[in-house]
């Protein structure tokens, strides 16, 4: 252990509002684990069982789960399938006493983000907390820039999501008035509306929008 300092660099890109949730019927490594990361500047929250922390209300801000594999009448890997069925997408941290390469390898098929064996070392612990924290922060961020998307597309109109269409193929101007039957001129003022309203700089931006928000180009 190189102390709380040194530790805390390796923090400096999680986002200050993240929360890391710990689920483990043991009471004293709960204390022990909340307060290794609190000394992160982590805000932590700790549960002694799988549904006092689903009963929890979460905010949307990048998290992950430290869960142990064995608990008091339950099982932890039930719970990951349990929490993926119901639409909790949150990185799973496994902990365990009893690791072995089996019950390894089927959280991480399930989508476990790691899998660590107790007694832990506390700097694998920071770590692997710290990387699914970034992990989490990057899916937020994609599925808020995807609303964001989402929510522009809407404000198009019926002939300006037809225009778009056509543009995202890289047709010009003046072939899409032909293959719309309509003047260049018009194209062009509806070409740049959906610029505006989509908030797209270039032909590229546009394009990799519409594959985001699964539009196919016109003809394919």
């Amino acid at each position: 252990m190189n102390g709380a300092s040194e530790l805390h660099a390796t923090n400096s890109s999680v986002p200050s509002d993240s929360i890391v949730y710990v689920v483990d019927d043991d009471e004293l490594l709960r204390r022990s684990l909340g307060s290794l990361l609190r000394s992160e500047g982590l805000r932590v929250e700790t549960f002694a069982s799988p549904r006092e922390f689903l009963a929890f209300e979460r905010p949307e801000v990048p998290s992950c789960l430290v869960l142990d594999v064995r608990l008091r009448g339950e099982s932890g890997l039930a719970f990951q399938e349990e929490a993926a069925s119901v639409g909790l997408s949150i990185p799973i941290l496994f902990m365990t006493g009893y690791g072995d390469v089996q019950m390894s390898v089927k959280a991480m098929k399930r989508g476990a983000m790691n899998f660590l064996t107790k007694p832990y070392l506390e700097e694998d612990m920071v770590d692997a907390v710290t990387e699914a924290l970034r992990t989490d922060a990057k899916r937020l961020d994609a599925q808020r820039s995807l609303a964001g998307l989402r929510s522009a597309y809407a404000l198009l109109t019926a002939r300006e999501r037809e225009v778009m269409a056509f543009v995202i193929t890289g047709k010009m101007n003046k072939q899409i008035a032909a293959d719309l039957n309509i003047h260049e001129i018009t194209v062009k003022v509806h070409r740049a509306q959906v610029m505006r309203k989509m908030q797209a700089r270039t032909l590229p931006d546009l394009v990799r929008q519409a594959e985001a928000l699964g539009i196919k180009p016109h003809g394919t």
